[in-house]
């Protein structure tokens, strides 16, 4: 994997391509705007990265499609579903490319900005396939950089995408001023959903234990450059969604995943109250405190118990 292309200029397509090329890689950086050349550097790629948000995903793979090798991995950096047919990244990417291309998902809690400079920082790695996995962990590794294996795709990419939906909320209820017991109560709660529908897609509950789901979810619903949360803040303060997103330079996946996430959810039958909740406050149906407060009054039941 010595020459690698990084779909997306954005600030983790950036971050990743700025850590890879630390290690000595060739790699190049294929945004929005780049050129004809760019593109010829598909062609000799061993690796891509696809860091593009989940609503252009399809399409840039598509376009993308023609120029790459055969037998080149591709690896996902994307958190997100595609709403308009719920398929999780790695399916979007396998729809365009085809079942025989060898695909990796790399999630966990990783801000770009400390990536970039080189912070310690470990995500998990996922993968059908051992080897192209093993591959990822071998290339993609540094002394501040660490990858877990893991063959679970589905638990941590439900993992990642649904975090971002109850990092909005943990920002809600953090702008509300509603104490320290409530954010810690809204973060296991969310935990608990977000497993109960990636078991239901098969995926492992083991995985949202792990760097994949409980640990990006804490960095996403705390961190102070989460752009979820941060969204989720400004809703607590009572500013509409469009005045929100229209003066953010970045993508907030969890806007356009939540609505996503809770169709998946009655598509298998799954109750996801958190997401439900926060899809009615992010339509401007409810605000963040009716929120809560019809959370509180929901029926009490055993923890453990399938909602």
């Amino acid at each position: 994997m010595q020459r690698i292309a990084v779909l997306g200029g954005g600030a983790w397509g950036t971050a990743l391509a700025v850590h890879l090329a630390r290690l000595g890689r060739d790699v190049t950086l294929w945004a929005r705007a780049s050129n004809n050349r760019s593109g010829r550097a598909l062609h000799a790629a061993a690796c891509v990265v696809s860091a593009i948000p989940s609503h252009g995903t399809r399409d840039v793979i598509r376009r993308a499609r023609g120029l790459l090798p055969p037998e080149a991995t591709v690896v996902s950096a994307t958190k997100g579903l595609e709403v308009e047919t719920l398929l999780r990244v790695s399916e979007v990417i396998e729809d365009e490319l085809g079942s025989d291309r060898p695909i990796a998902v790399l999630s966990g809690p990783s801000f770009a900005a400390e990536l970039a400079r080189g912070a310690p920082t470990a995500v998990a790695v996922a993968g059908n396939c051992e080897a192209t996995v093993a591959a990822v962990q071998r290339e993609f590794r540094s002394g501040y950089f660490r990858l877990y294996a893991t063959q679970d795709l589905v638990g941590v990419e439900i993992g990642g995408a649904m975090k971002n939906v109850i990092a909005i909320a943990a920002g809600a209820v953090e702008s509300l001023g509603l104490g320290d017991n409530c954010p810690s109560a809204l973060i296991t709660r969310g935990l608990a959903e977000i497993s109960r529908l990636a078991s239901a897609l098969g995926g492992q509950r083991e995985t949202l234990a792990g760097l994949s789901g409980l640990g990006d979810l804490v960095l996403t619903c705390t961190g102070q450059l989460s752009r979820n949360r941060s969204v989720g803040i400004e809703l607590g303060k009572g500013r509409p969604l469009e005045e929100i997103l229209g003066k953010m330079r970045a993508v907030a996946e969890g806007v356009r995943t939540t609505e996503a996430a809770l169709a998946l959810g009655g598509r298998h039958g799954v109750e996801l109250p958190i997401t439900a909740q926060m899809a009615d406050v992010l339509a401007g149906q409810k605000t963040p405190r009716v929120a809560v407060e019809e959370l509180m009054l929901r029926r009490q039941r055993s923890e453990v118990e399938v909602e």
